[in-house]
Formats: structure tokens, sequence, C-alpha cells
């Protein structure tokens, strides 16, 4: 058994308790789907920050070139960066899968407003934790998001790369997909561009990206025992975080029901 295989076998209670989440019984409406897409998109966010932090580490991004030390890795990084970055659009042409992610909000009916508000708030020179300050976000939102940032700026590559690769994958594609197909046929179609994005995300990540993210993890670490440690606790950190994401998101849910219930 690889050290990759070992770490996964033992994260299998986390992982458990992330495919069991009774969030999923919760999406049973439009108005379920909107309140997790508005709590989700900060996820789709740092996502983007910590891969083009890998992009930063293992490749050379600056106008001096000079050659990288791990050619394997960074060519890894450098093709999910491409998708990630400019992938089909469904209605043509190319956008990032933020993009793709922003616009099924819009067309679901979701609110974008916080999302974007933050964005204008970096724009302008905020730094992410007074941006995220300025929003009347749920704290586990800002927790999650907190919690990339920090793995970012102080993480070592290898717990980085193990954030991404074991924390960002699609722990339940079948039966949310199947969900979102549920909704969708009884909210005439407002959920089409979600359903794109989650069927590109599931193919991308399923054929390319989850193996890819396999094989630079192993690049990076190799056979030092003390990274693959760090790999394996960053990786138990990641689903704890995204575990903590999934209770917000049930308990937001929760509350939307009971105010709708109490006003019948």
């Amino acid at each position: 058994m690889s050290q990759f295989e070992r770490i996964y076998d033992a994260l299998k209670p986390q992982r458990d308790a992330l495919l069991n989440h009774s969030v999923y019984g919760r999406l049973n409406g439009i108005e379920e789907m909107q309140t997790f897409m508005e709590h989700h998109v900060f996820a789709v966010w740092d996502f983007m920050c910590l891969l083009k932090s890998l992009q930063n580490r293992l490749t050379c991004t600056q106008t001096l070139w000079h050659p990288v030390e791990n050619a394997d890795s960074c060519r890894f990084i450098n093709e999910i960066v491409l998708c990630e970055e400019s992938d089909e659009n469904r209605g043509g042409g190319f956008a990032s899968h933020f993009q793709l992610y922003h616009l099924s909000m819009k067309s679901a009916g979701a609110c974008t407003q916080k999302i974007d508000r933050f964005l204008e708030l970096l724009r302008n020179d905020q730094s992410p934790s007074e941006a995220l300050g300025a929003l009347d976000n749920p704290e586990s939102v800002n927790q999650f998001v907190a919690d990339t940032l920090q793995i970012i700026e102080k993480g070592k590559l290898c717990e980085v790369a193990a954030f991404f690769a074991f924390g960002r994958e699609d722990l339940l594609p079948d039966l949310f997909e199947k969900v979102v197909a549920e909704v969708n046929a009884a909210s005439d179609g407002a959920l089409d561009d979600f359903q794109y994005y989650l069927n590109r995300h599931i193919e991308v990540d399923g054929d390319d990206h989850g193996p890819m993210a396999k094989k630079m993890v192993e690049s990076i670490c190799g056979n030092d025992e003390a990274q693959w440690d760090l790999v394996s606790q960053a990786a138990s950190q990641a689903l704890n975080a995204r575990l903590r994401l999934w209770d917000g998101m049930a308990s937001a849910m929760s509350s939307t029901s009971n105010v709708s219930s109490s006003t019948l």
C-alpha cells in the first residue's frame, strides 16, 4: 500500500461523516440549493487560491524565467490550472470554474452580493480577513476560508498539496448530482448551469485532476516520512474544515425552514 493510499484509508471515518452528512437530505428545494451555493461559493474562491499558491511554488511565474527542480509537479499543476482558470463554457468560449459557479448562482436565483462585495474589497487592497469581517457571513464560511488561507500562508509545500489533493475531492458526486437533477426538474431548469458546473467538475476531477493531484503529492514527498506525516495531518485538518462548513450549511437551511414554517 502506498503512502497516499494509507492516508486515504486513515481518513475513512472523516470521509464517511461527510458522505453521510445531514446537509444532503436538506437539499430538497430551490431555496436550500440557493443557501448551499451562497455558502459554498467562498470555498470555490479559496480553492482557486490553493491552486495559484501551488502554481507559484511549483513553477516559475516570474518574468525572468528560471528552470524548476520538480518538472513532474510543474506539469501536473499547470495542467490543472489550465482547466480551472479557462475551462469550456456551457454557452461557448472559456471561463474559470469560479466564473461558471458564479453564473450558475445567478441562474438559480442565489444571491451573489456577498461574494461580489468580498472580491471588490480585495481589489481595493483590503486583506482577506478585513474583507470577510466587512461581510455578514456565517462564521462557518469565514472560518473555512481562514483555515485555507492560513495553510497557504504558513504551511509547507506538502501541506498545501495535501489540502488540495485530499480536501477538495468531490466526496459525493453521484448522490449530489441526483439531488440537483431532482430539484432542477421541479424548478423549471433554474439549476441547468449548476448541473453543467457539477458535471464538468466531476468529469475533470475523476479523470484527470484527482490522479494528477495524487501524483503531485507523491512527487513532492517522495520517501520523506516527515513530509508524509505532515500530509496526513493537513489532510485530516482539511476534512474537518469541510465538515464544519457542511454543519454551518445544514444549520442555515434548518433556520430557513423554521422561519418559513412559522409564517404559514
